[in-house]
């Protein structure tokens, strides 16, 4: 390969790896593009200023204290993954609390994009997790549902701190699904999966 050659390989990379944070937000957090949304329209308005980190959560209530603890921890680990895509950074939060070098790897690799070509998240999503499914075992086991909404959650240039323009076809609300294992006395996400579908 000559080095022109190698240049524009360069060069193509870096786009795709640009054009990949506009498409991804967090790991399993996937902006779908490629899928339709009838929601899409309110993605063009303008970005909220709210730089709170969590998101907003509206969690199904449930008596059994291992769901509510399924529950506490997606949700915490939620708000971590929120607080670290608004400064490009999982320094400084929670993430390893409640998420696994497994599902931290992907996230890691969307911040590394985010940071490489300078953007960050402002506002949060809305989560609304569905009561899990938390199965017995030597490790036990959870899996649960949620309608992921990141109308409010914006990604942004940091140096101008302009709206960075998404493919229309990404879906703004999508079905995710996580699995959580029991490590010790603490829930622990272990996967995080956005589906192609709409919520």
């Amino acid at each position: 390969m000559t080095r022109a050659q190698r240049r524009r390989a360069g060069l193509t990379t870096v786009h795709i790896r640009r054009h990949a944070t506009a498409v991804l937000l967090a790991g399993s957090l996937v902006a779908l593009a490629g899928c339709s949304d009838n929601d899409s329209k309110a993605s063009e308005s303008e970005p909220s200023q709210s730089r709170t980190a969590g998101p907003s959560t509206s969690p199904s209530s449930t008596a059994d204290p291992e769901k509510a603890a399924v529950l506490a921890a997606y949700t915490q680990s939620w708000a971590s993954q929120t607080e670290a895509y608004a400064k490009a950074s999982s320094t400084g939060t929670d993430l390893r609390k409640t998420t696994t070098l497994r599902a931290l790897g992907l996230i890691e690799q969307d911040l590394e994009t985010m940071r490489n070509a300078g953007q960050v998240t402002i506002g949060k999503p809305a989560i609304h997790p569905k009561d899990p499914e938390v199965t017995d075992g030597e490790i036990p086991k959870a899996t649960l549902t949620d309608c992921v909404d990141t109308t409010n959650w914006t990604l942004i240039d940091k140096a101008t701190k302009k709206k960075v323009p998404l493919p229309s076809t990404r879906l703004i609300k999508y079905v995710s699904t996580a699995k959580l294992e029991k490590w010790g006395t603490k829930w622990m996400v272990t996967e995080l999966t956005a589906q192609k579908q709409t919520c």
